[in-house]
């Protein structure tokens, strides 16, 4: 038996069949969600803990670290790095020409 095997693209949510925008969105979710995880993780922190420095509560930590992505939006995953001492940067890179 055979394996097929396709390469994927840089966006797992655009080869999931994620509008180019959602993906997008979804992407930069993502990354900016495992920066936190990896943030808590480092400083060894308690979610507790972890909710005082975020400026959130317990339960939204909770969130967090098990990865819900529909339950934050960009802007609040931004603030709670900054909170935490984080600076965010942003690149733009030209991508696929549209029209």
């Amino acid at each position: 038996m055979a394996i097929k095997i396709t390469k994927g693209s840089p966006n797992i949510f655009r080869d999931l069949g994620f509008s180019p925008v959602e993906a997008e969105h979804l992407r930069v979710r993502a990354e900016l969600m495992l920066a936190l995880e990896r943030l808590i993780a480092r400083r060894r922190l308690t979610q507790g803990r972890a909710a005082k420095l975020l400026g959130v509560s317990q339960p939204r930590v909770n969130d967090l670290v098990r990865g819900r992505f529909h339950r934050f939006s960009i802007d609040a995953l931004v603030d709670m790095l900054a909170r935490a001492g984080v600076r965010v940067r942003f690149t733009t890179e030209r991508g696929a020409r549209v029209a």
